[in-house]
């Protein structure tokens, strides 16, 4: 099976002029063409995880029989960037908003106007901040978010935003690519470490990806808000005991923290640690995994 890096690797010998722009192929046949910039932030470029979940939104398993799963559904896009997985998302038929900071609302605004043709629900970029209040933003049927988990001082912002913006139905789907240089092996255990505490999450299998744009160091998860009234019912430990036991579970694999998230599972007291996340209507079921 090819990665994503293989897959779209553009043609050397194209006019230099059109180099910047990412060509994404629908399984219908259709082409999403999205702009980038040759200088600028880490918004300015399409990341392989973008591609990995803007192809597995297509894939029969999640879009469900007949109508698509997210037809009609209200979608935000965080970390948006390029706006490539909103996009994807607006040609499937959901009302997306895509999100990032105000210097990239020109490209996104950009790639929107390229694409309009395709897009069969609808779509309109917005400034979000991690962090700062949530206004005029009420709560989405779903949140997706490619390659956001990169920068230390940015992770806890990004959880206040996931918290602000989450409802008790909200499905968030988050893709990253693993990273094992640096520092990015402790930012990720720091994040899921965090993510634990308001959120339950799942793991997605590989084989559940679509089949020709994956890659085994990039991973897809579902994440869900805890029920507030099973937090009230039965407390969550003391902060600094979780985070001992959390940080047990995973000291053996800190290059890999997603090798230890069915263990995390067992912090999350009851039926909680059952609940299996449902990619056709973003809600979730208690029937165990599929």
């Amino acid at each position: 099976m090819a990665s994503p890096r293989e897959s779209l690797v553009e043609d050397p010998e194209e006019d230099p002029l059109r180099s910047f722009v990412r060509v994404l192929e629908k399984r219908d046949g259709t082409v999403l063409r999205l702009q980038q910039y040759s200088a600028g932030g880490v918004g300015c470029v399409v990341w392989d995880a973008a591609i990995v979940l803007s192809k597995y939104l297509e894939t029969p398993g999640f879009s469900g029989d007949g109508t698509h799963a997210l037809s009609r559904r209200s979608v935000l896009e965080l970390g948006s960037g390029t706006g490539a997985v909103g996009l994807m998302a607006a040609t499937l038929g959901a009302d997306v908003v895509v999100t990032d900071l105000e210097e990239l609302q020109d490209l996104l605004k950009m790639n929107i106007s390229m694409n309009k043709h395709l897009v069969t629900g609808s779509v309109q970029a917005k400034v979000l901040k991690w962090g700062s209040e949530i206004e005029d933003f009420p709560s989405p049927d779903y949140i997706l978010m490619a390659d956001c988990i990169y920068y230390e001082e940015s992770l806890e912002p990004l959880l206040k935003t996931l918290k602000d913006l989450s409802g008790s139905e909200t499905c968030i789907i988050c893709c990253y690519e693993q990273r094992t240089m640096g520092k990015n092996p402790e930012i990720e255990k720091k994040y899921f470490e965090l993510l634990q505490l308001d959120f339950d999450f799942e793991k997605i299998p590989l084989e559940k990806h679509d089949e020709e744009y994956q890659s085994e160091d990039i991973h897809i998860i579902y994440i869900r808000k805890k029920k507030s009234d099973w937090k009230s019912l039965h407390p969550a430990p003391p902060l600094h005991l979780l985070l001992e036991e959390y940080s047990t579970q995973l000291s053996s694999s800190i290059d890999n923290p997603l090798s230890c998230l069915e263990a995390s599972a067992m912090c999350v007291p009851g039926p909680a640690a059952n609940v299996k996340m449902s990619p056709g209507n973003g809600k979730c079921s208690e029937d165990g995994r599929k």
